[in-house]
Formats: structure tokens, C-alpha cells, sequence
């Protein structure tokens, strides 16, 4: 094989050679190569013959049949060979035929230049005569018009004497004579310009006759070129086809000995081969009274496969009611846990697919939940599903009441004196707002919060005096505003109570006291009104700023004098964002900034809560230094993630649950309740006046504990009066 394959690198070789050559040969000479290829091609097709002869005699030898046998293997091998050599020839006869056609093509193009140069030649003959005979023409004129020079000059003498009518008779003469001299001057201009014209007619004559000689030269020799290669390329593939039919030959006498040997063998299997028959037919007689044996026992097999089923599955209900059992204990032992350790407790909601989504690929749900674990959310992105496992997943069948009843135990323990907040997190358009505020038909968290407040001061109020108030700020572009005072656009600052105990308060922040639902909601249609919102891809009413919902809880146990303080802080963060898909520009792209250097520098203090740094970055941002209290160890903490369920959203959703986990895993410690002990005759100095002694809602600015109240002006507080 390795010299069949030398063989096809010689003839691709060759047959470059022979394109090349073809390229510098000219017509004739290439019809005699085309007449010899025709009779290197006619050898080569006897001698396939030949060895097609061969082959068929080769196979018309008998010879048993051996399934797998070596020989049979090298004799299909050389068949294979055979083929090649025969595609080979087919090749070298496309090769023929195509030189055939570039042969013709070169005689065509060598008789056109020939016939060319005929009739070059014939032009440049008879521009020779048209020049001679101008030339001669011009030697007869300029002999006549010398022949009539003397009578003129004889006239021109003889005038002087005449009359004037000769003397006009002259002038003409003189005049027809000068015409004709310049007539004389032009003749041999143009004889000399045909005089150059045939000398360059002569050279360019003598440079084509070189260059033809030149041509023929060069033919010749490249014709004894290719003769010679022609001549090397058929010895070579002469001889390459010896070795190859000498090494066939060799082979096949292999093969032959093998199959002789083959032949000894199955002489010599043919007694066990009887004896396998005979077995086989002692077997197959066994056989034929299997099959009612075999249904027999395939009855008996089926029923008591049937009857551990019925066990089975028996088994399996009552390990998958203990495993639910269990799994609930689970989570209220990890619920405890987690309140023990004060952890920050971290919920799930997915909203719904929703028009606004638009249609196709992009659309598609890619969240998933655990029918069995309703803390486990799965995510499919780019192909790859990914787990994460949060305290509570609520889906987007679940209702405003449903995620309520999560945290309502949280916002209780509010009254009893302790800090408590809830923050939503999530992307633009995840439902932040809508889990927060909600509509006027379905109320979010913050109106049902205070709703459960007042119903549990109702029911203790025969035994602690409560008070209520509620402010509202934002933070825009890291300025804090006031939602609830008169002037929203006047930015406040974040300040350390001077008391000592380090809590942290903002000076000028407007409180109003509610006393009722119906307070709630005029409080709330005032902040929302001065809230900012924007129109971005993402979101029609993208929330521009972090809204922050303040609510504070001062109770008076009648009975010992007890005071207690309570903080509930609502967080609606503004949602994070890709400034290239929300489509922001100008003042959108600014404020989109802002939002996601302040969730940055959230994601950084939480990074360092749990590492358990020494040093936490709560002032890197005014969202972060103001929920600072909150995340700090001297609050019980809640975040609502908002995840969005489309594919085309899977990064934003991936980031935000991620982030969800890092939460949940930061300890604060467990939350401390604020308390004072008074006597009940200084109930009167109280800082706060109780509840009950006042009938309308009213607004205090926010100050430093023990400074006193300044009350806001009259026209807020007839906006948010009651009706009657």
C-alpha cells in the first residue's frame, strides 16, 4: 500500500508536470503528446484486462466458505486494491480526455495567430505598394512641374514688357506657380512621413519573426521535456504495477495455503458438530413441554409480585405522611432556630406572567417549585437548572393574604417593643410595589400591617394605652426627602440620637398620628402622590427611589407603668436594573446609577455581616445608614425577594436569589425588646399623650427622643382630616 500511495504522488506529480508544460506548449507539438497518452492509454487498459483475467480466474476457483478467516480478509484487501487501481486508470483517462480538449483548445488558438500574422502580413504588403505608388507619383509630379519651370521664367521676362493685361495674366501665373510649389513641399512631407512608416513597418516585421523563431524554440525544447518525463512517469508506473501484481500474487498464494488449512478444520469439527446436533435435538424435545410449566409459574410469580406491591405501596404512603411529618418539624425547628440565632428570614414571590411580558422564546416560564418543600425554587438558566432553598416560596397563584400571614407574626412582636423590618428586593417590574402598597382593592403589607396593629390595640386597650404614628421618606439620587411634610424636596439628613444609646433618628421628618384605617389611607395617598416614578422599558411606573414606610409603636401598661417602643420599618426598594435594557437616558440613566450604587453597597454590608467583619459599610449609602438599626442586631429583619418567572429575565432573577441566599445565612443575633419602667403617677409626663385623648390624626416633625414635638402646619393637617 505504501507504494501505491508513492505511486499517486508520482502521478499527481507528473500530472502537474504535463499541466505546466501544457501551459508553455504550443498547438502541434501537443497533438503528438495527445497521440502518445492515446497509446499509453490503450497499454494501460490491456493490461487492466490482463489483471481483471487474472482475478476472475482467482475466483473461479472453488473454495469453502469461511466466515472470518484471516485469508479471506487479505483477499478482500487486495480486491480493494484492485478497485484503486482501477479507479486510478479511470482518473488517468479523465486526465487524458481533458488533455485532449487543451491539445484542441492550443491548435485552435496556434492557427488563429497564424492567420493573424497571414493577415498582418498582407496588410503590410499592401500598405508597401499604396506607399510606392504615392511615392511614385510623387517622383512624376515633382519631374513635370521641373519640366515646366523654364517657359514660366521666360514669361515672367518677356511680361515686363507686355500691357496690363498681361501683367494680370502674370500675377495669376506667379500665384498658380507658388500654389503649386507648396503643393510640391506638402508631396514631399508626406513622402518622407511614408518613408518612416515603412522603415518601422520593416522592424516590427523583423521583431515578430524573432519572436515566432523564439516560440519555436521554446516549443521544441519543452516537447523534449515532456518526452522525457513522459517517458520516466510510464518506466515508474510500469514498474510500481510489477511490484503490486508480484505482491497479489504472493498474497493470494497465502490465501490459498490458508483456505487449505481451513479446509483440514472443518473436516475436523464435523464430529462435534453431530454431537451438538444431537444435543440440540435431546434439548428442543425438552422444550416443547416448557411452555405450560413456564405459565404456571409466571401466575404464581405475578401474584406474589402483585401482593409486594400492595406492600410496597402501603409502605410508601406511610413513609411519604411521615416524611411531610417530619419535613414540617424541620422547618418550624429551623424557624425557631433562625429566630433564635436571628437570622434574617428571607421569602420568595414570584408574579405572574403577564401581557406586558410580550410572546415566544423570551416569554417562557423558566421557575419551577418543590410540590413537597415550599422553601425550594428551582431556575432554569441558559439550559442549566439551578436550586435554591429560602425560608418560605410563595408562587404566583399565591394572594396579598397568603404572603401576609407569613410576616404578621413579625409585625406583632412590633407592639410588644420590639424593631422590626421588611424590605422587598428584586429587579424592576419583579412586584416590589405591589407586594408593599398593593391596590385599593388588594392592599399590600404596609396598610395590613397597620390594620393588624390597630385591631391588636383594640383588643389590649382595656389594659395598655398605645399611640401610632407613621412618616414616610424616600431616598432619591442618595438625598432623603420627606414624603408626608410640605416640602418633599427639601433633603434631610440621617443623625445619632444625642441620648447615647445609638440608635439613629432624622431631624425635621414629618409623624402623624393614625387613630384609624381611614387615617391609613389618607397618609398613604399623600406619600404615594409625591413618590417618584418613571416610564422605562421594563416598567411603566418604575419605582425612581427606595421608599421607606415608618412606623412607631409607644405603649403604657395602666397597671405598672411599663413603656415600651416598638419601630416597624416597610422598605420598598427601588428595583435594580440594566441601564442597557431599561432603555434610561439623561436623568433616567443618573437616577438608575444611584439605585444600583446604593443596592451595591447593600450587597456590601451584607457581605460583611456574614463574614462577621469588624467594620460594616453602613455609610457608603443613605439606604444602608438609614437600615442600619435593622440590620444590626437590634431588630427582627424580614426581605421579600421579588423574582420574575420569564427566560428573558433569568440573569436579573439568578442575581436576586443568589443575593436572597447570602441574606438569609447573616446572623444578627437575637432582637432586643425596648422597654421602661415608670411609676403610674408620672403617667402624666409621659412623652407621648395616649391615643384615646385626641380624636384627629396629627402631624409632629420627627426629633431627637426627649426634645420635645413641633407640630407641621394647618393646611397638611386638614388634608389628611378625616371626613365625617
Amino acid at each position: 500500500t505504501h507504494e501505491v500511495e508513492h505511486l499517486k504522488e508520482k502521478l499527481i506529480s507528473q500530472a502537474q508536470e504535463v499541466s505546466r508544460l501544457r501551459s508553455e506548449l504550443g498547438g502541434t507539438d501537443l497533438e503528438k503528446h495527445r497521440d502518445l497518452l492515446m497509446v499509453e492509454n490503450e497499454r494501460l487498459r490491456q493490461e487492466m484486462r490482463r489483471c481483471e483475467a487474472e482475478l476472475q480466474e482467482l475466483r473461479a476457483k472453488p473454495a469453502a466458505p469461511c466466515a472470518g478467516c484471516e485469508h479471506s480478509q487479505e483477499s478482500a484487501q487486495l480486491r480493494d486494491r484492485l478497485s484503486q487501481l482501477q479507479l486510478e486508470v479511470a482518473e488517468n483517462k479523465g486526465l487524458l480526455s481533458e488533455l485532449n480538449l487543451e491539445v484542441q483548445q492550443k491548435t485552435d488558438r496556434l492557427a488563429e495567430v497564424e492567420l493573424r500574422l497571414k493577415d498582418c502580413l498582407a496588410e503590410k504588403a499592401q500598405e508597401e505598394e499604396r506607399l510606392s505608388r504615392r511615392l511614385r507619383d510623387s517622383h512624376e509630379t515633382i519631374a513635370s512641374l521641373r519640366a515646366q519651370s523654364p517657359p514660366i521664367k521666360y514669361v515672367i521676362k518677356t511680361v515686363e514688357v507686355e500691357s496690363s493685361k498681361t501683367k494680370q495674366a502674370l500675377s495669376e501665373s506667379q500665384a498658380r506657380n507658388q500654389h503649386l510649389q507648396e503643393q510640391v513641399a506638402m508631396q514631399r512631407q508626406v513622402l518622407k512621413e511614408m518613408e518612416q512608416q515603412l522603415q518601422s513597418s520593416h522592424q516590427l516585421t523583423a521583431q515578430l519573426r524573432a519572436q515566432i523563431a523564439m516560440y519555436e524554440s521554446e516549443l521544441e525544447r519543452a516537447h523534449g521535456q515532456m518526452l522525457e518525463e513522459m517517458q520516466s512517469l510510464e518506466e515508474d508506473k510500469n514498474r510500481a504495477i510489477e511490484e503490486a501484481f508480484a505482491r497479489a500474487q504472493v498474497e493470494m498464494k497465502a490465501v490459498h495455503e490458508n483456505l487449505a488449512g481451513v479446509r483440514t478444520n472443518l473436516l475436523t469439527l464435523q464430529p462435534a458438530l453431530r454431537t451438538l446436533t444431537n444435543d440440540y435435538n435431546g434439548l428442543k424435545r425438552q422444550v416443547r413441554g416448557f411452555p405450560l410449566l413456564l405459565q404456571e409459574a409466571l401466575k404464581s410469580v405475578k401474584a406474589e409480585i402483585g401482593q409486594a406491591i400492595e406492600e410496597v405501596n402501603s409502605n410508601n404512603q406511610e413513609l411519604l405522611r411521615k416524611y411531610r411529618r417530619e419535613l414540617q418539624l424541620r422547618k418550624k425547628c429551623h424557624n425557631e432556630l433562625v429566630r433564635l440565632k436571628g437570622n434574617i428570614r428571607v421569602i420568595a414571590r414570584v408574579r405572574p406572567v403577564t401581557k406586558e411580558d410580550g410572546e415566544g422564546p423570551e416569554a417562557t416560564n423558566a421557575v419551577t417549585f418543590d410540590p413537597d418543600d415550599d422553601s425550594i425554587i428551582h431556575l432554569l438558566h441558559k439550559g442549566k437548572p439551578v436550586s435554591f432553598e429560602l425560608d418560605k416560596v410563595f408562587s404566583s397563584q399565591a394572594s396579598q393574604q397568603d404572603v401576609f400571614q407569613e410576616v404578621q407574626a413579625l409585625i406583632t412582636s412590633c407592639i410588644d417593643g420590639f424593631n422590626v423590618c421588611i424590605f422587598a428586593y428584586g429587579q424592576t417590574g419583579a412586584g416590589k410595589t405591589y407586594t408593599m402598597e398593593g391596590t385599593p382593592e388588594n392592599p399590600g403589607i404596609n396598610q395590613r400591617a397597620l390594620r393588624l396593629l390597630f385591631s391588636e390595640v383594640q383588643e389590649k386597650a382595656s389594659d395598655w394605652e398605645y399611640t401610632i404614628t407613621v412618616s414616610a421618606a424616600e431616598i432619591y439620587n442618595e438625598v432623603l426627602r420627606d414624603l408626608l411634610g410640605q416640602e418633599p424636596q427639601e433633603k434631610l439628613e440621617i443623625r445619632l440620637c444625642p441620648d447615647g444609646s445609638g440608635q439613629l433618628y432624622v431631624p425635621g421628618l414629618t409623624e402623624f398620628q393614625v387613630q384609624s384605617v381611614e387615617d391609613i389611607n389618607k397618609v398613604f395617598e399623600f406619600g404615594h402622590t409625591n413618590r417618584t416614578t418613571e416610564f422605562t422599558n421594563l416598567n411603566e411606573h418604575s419605582s425612581r427611589s427606595h421608599a421607606l414606610l415608618i412606623v412607631t409603636v409607644r405603649g403604657v401598661d395602666c397597671s405598672t407603668g411599663l413603656r415600651t417602643t416598638g419601630k416597624l420599618n416597610l422598605v420598598d426598594l427601588a428595583g435594580s436594573e440594566r441601564v442597557g435594557k431599561s432603555g434610561a437616558e439623561g436623568s433616567r440613566l443618573r437616577e438608575a446609577q444611584h439605585i444600583n450604587k446604593s443596592l451595591s453597597a447593600l450587597g456590601d454590608v451584607i457581605a460583611a455581616l456574614r463574614s462577621r467583619q469588624g467594620h460594616v459599610p453602613f455609610r457608603n449609602s443613605k439606604l444602608t445608614y438609614l437600615l442600619q438599626d435593622s440590620l444590626s442586631g437590634d431588630s427582627k429583619t424580614l426581605m421579600v425577594v421579588q423574582v420574575s418567572p420569564v427566560e428573558k429575565n433569568t440573569s436579573e432573577t439568578l442575581y436576586s436569589l443568589k443575593f436572597a441566599e447570602r441574606v438569609r445565612s447573616v446572623e444578627l443575633g437575637p432582637g432586643s425588646r425596648r422597654t421602661e419602667l415608670g411609676s403610674w403617677s408620672s403617667q402624666e409626663h409621659l412623652e407621648w399623650e395616649p391615643a384615646c385623648q385626641t380624636s384627629q390624626p396629627s402631624a409632629r416633625a420627627h426629633s431627637a427622643p426627649g426634645s420635645g414635638t413641633t407640630s407641621r402646619p394647618g393646611s397638611i393637617r386638614r388634608k389628611l382630616q378625616p371626613s365625617a
